[in-house]
C-alpha cells in the first residue's frame, strides 16, 4: 500500500495538514446535509467532524514537538507527545458522544419530520468518500513512522465513516418505513460507537505515557537478534524494554568471561547493538556488561529469563 504513495505524502505533518483540511470541508459538507434535511443523525455526524478538526490541530501540534531532538530538559527526547494527542483525542471523541445521546434522546420521542433525504443522503456520502480515503493513507503512515498520533486520528476518521454509515442506514430506513424514530435511534447508536473509541484511544495513551514494553513482535524480534550472540561465553538476561512514542528502547545485562579485556567486551557489545538496531530499526539499546559469575538484582525476577 505504501508503495502506491510517494514518500513525501506520507509524511506525517503534510498527513495532518491533509486531515485538517479534509476536516474542514467535511464540517461544510456535514452542516449542510443537516441543514436541508433537519436530521439530528446528520447533526451528530457533524458534530463529530468538529472533533476531526480540533484532534487534527492537536495532533500537529504533539507530532511537531515529538520531532525536536533531545535538549538538556529532555535527554530521551520529545516522543512522548504524540500520546498527549492521542489521549485528547479520545476526551474529545467522548465528550462528542455524550453530546449526541443527549440531542438524539429528545429526538427519540418526539421525532420531527425530515426533509430532502436525497441531498443529505448524498453529501454524508461524499464527506465519508474523503475521510476513509485519508485514513487509508494515514493508516500506512502510522505504521511506516510508529506514530500513535497519526494511527489515533486515523482511527477517528475511520470512526466517523462508520458514524456516516450509521446515520446513512438510519435515514434510509426513515425513507422506507416512515419511523421517524429512526434517525435519532441510528444517532444513538453511532454515539455508542464513538464512545466506546474515545475510552480505547484514552487507554491507549494511558499505557504509553506509563512506559508499556513493546510489540509482542518487535520483543520476537529483539530475542532472536540476541540468539545469534547467546554461546558459552556470552549470555544476556534482565531484557526490559519500553515504548515512547516512536521510540523503542531496551535494556539488558550481557555477561561474558572475566578475563576479557574492556576492549574485547567493547567490540562484541557494539556488534550486539549492530544487530539490535538491524532487526528493529530505530531501536535505542543500553547493554551493561557484567562478567560471568556475577549476578545483579538478585531479587528480581528478571533475572530469571
Amino acid at each position: 500500500m505504501m508503495s502506491l504513495l510517494p514518500t513525501r505524502f506520507l509524511n506525517p505533518k503534510h498527513l495532518l495538514w491533509a486531515s485538517i483540511a479534509v476536516a474542514i470541508i467535511t464540517i461544510a459538507l456535514k452542516t449542510l446535509a443537516w441543514y436541508v434535511t433537519d436530521s439530528v443523525g446528520l447533526l451528530s455526524d457533524a458534530m463529530e467532524s468538529f472533533v476531526n478538526l480540533a484532534s487534527a490541530i492537536f495532533a500537529l501540534m504533539m507530532v511537531t514537538i515529538a520531532q525536536r531532538p533531545a535538549d538538556q530538559e529532555h535527554p530521551y527526547g520529545h516522543h512522548k507527545a504524540e500520546y498527549f494527542s492521542s489521549g485528547f483525542e479520545g476526551v474529545l471523541i467522548v465528550g462528542v458522544a455524550m453530546g449526541i445521546i443527549w440531542a438524539a434522546a429528545s429526538r427519540l420521542f418526539e421525532p420531527q419530520p425530515l426533509q430532502q433525504l436525497g441531498w443529505g443522503l448524498a453529501l454524508s456520502v461524499l464527506s465519508s468518500a474523503l475521510n476513509g480515503l485519508l485514513a487509508w493513507v494515514m493508516f500506512s503512515a502510522a505504521k511506516a513512522h510508529r506514530s500513535i498520533a497519526l494511527e489515533a486520528d486515523a482511527k477517528h476518521l475511520v470512526t466517523d465513516v462508520w458514524t456516516s454509515v450509521g446515520v446513512v442506514v438510519g435515514l434510509i430506513g426513515v425513507a422506507l418505513t416512515g419511523w421517524l424514530w429512526l434517525d435519532a435511534a441510528a444517532a444513538i447508536g453511532v454515539a455508542l460507537n464513538i464512545l466506546w473509541e474515545g475510552t480505547h484511544l484514552m487507554w491507549r495513551s494511558s499505557q504509553g505515557l506509563m512506559d508499556e514494553a513493546v510489540e509482542p513482535e518487535v520483543l520476537a524480534d529483539i530475542h532472536r537478534a540476541l540468539a545469534e550472540f547467546d554461546q558459552q561465553t556470552i549470555r544476556f538476561d534482565h531484557v526490559m524494554t519500553r515504548r515512547s512514542g516512536q521510540r523503542r528502547f531496551v535494556d539488558l545485562h550481557m555477561h561474558m568471561p572475566a578475563n576479557w579485556t574492556l576492549g574485547q567486551a567493547a567490540g562484541v557489545r557494539t556488534k550486539v547493538e549492530q544487530g539490535l538496531m538491524r532487526a528493529v530499526p530505530g531501536l535505542r539499546a543500553t547493554i551493561q556488561l557484567l562478567p560471568s559469575d556475577v549476578e545483579a538484582h538478585f531479587d528480581d525476577a528478571q533475572d530469571a529469563l
